[in-house]
């Protein structure tokens, strides 16, 4: 079973999550917060496989609180959610550790879907925020970046589709190559940016807009 914990300060949509994952035959919720505030409490006796996040809520916000599961729960996997789509907070997300980013708005079958990819190694991330982040690296890129950590065209390719989403079998797909392929450049990668997870290597290729 995916054991799930929800953050979010709308008590509606917090019902409303618990029903979607109760109706899962592979899912249930172990909890349910308005905030952050004592996120470390909430979960110290029973961590998460994945929390889904609401990045906007008052005290202490999702981004902190991705920041605090990455401290002392580093292999509970979070999922955003929120109603904007603006720059800054999926940045902000995706740089603290986030390994996903969906709407509120989304349907309750991309929401499950998104879920499971998460489990499986994926990094789910809305079609409409996949294509705000490549509008930001394709109007950002620097070159030197590139050079600075050596990264071959291939890996330079396969890292550009984790940034959008896929998983490692969905990069195999799209780039006609054995998903055993795609973990030897994966792993190449992970070397070379100093990183040791697709969530890290996402927020490198951010931060240094390496992609």
């Amino acid at each position: 079973m995916i054991r799930i914990a929800i953050f979010d300060d709308h008590k509606d949509r917090r019902d409303a999550l618990k029903l979607m994952i109760s109706l899962q035959p592979d899912m249930e919720c172990i909890g349910d917060y308005e905030d952050c505030s004592k996120l470390e409490t909430n979960l110290k006796d029973s961590p998460p496989d994945v929390v889904l996040m609401d990045i906007h809520m008052p005290g202490a916000d999702g981004i902190s609180g991705v920041k605090l599961l990455q401290k002392h729960f580093p292999d509970t996997l979070i999922i955003m959610q929120t109603v904007f789509e603006d720059d800054e907070s999926i940045f902000n997300s995706l740089l603290a550790g986030a390994h996903g980013y969906i709407l509120k708005k989304s349907p309750n079958d991309k929401m499950v879907e998104a879920i499971r990819e998460v489990v499986n190694g994926g990094a789910p991330i809305t079609p409409t925020i996949a294509r705000r982040v490549l509008a930001f690296f394709n109007g950002k890129q620097e070159k030197a970046a590139v050079a600075e950590h050596n990264l071959s065209a291939r890996e330079l390719e396969i890292l550009t589709l984790l940034v959008q989403g896929y998983s490692h079998k969905m990069v195999a797909a799209e780039l006609y190559i054995s998903v055993f392929t795609v973990s030897n450049h994966v792993k190449n990668i992970y070397q070379k940016l100093h990183v040791h997870s697709v969530s890290e290597a996402v927020a490198t290729a951010i931060q240094k807009r390496i992609v």
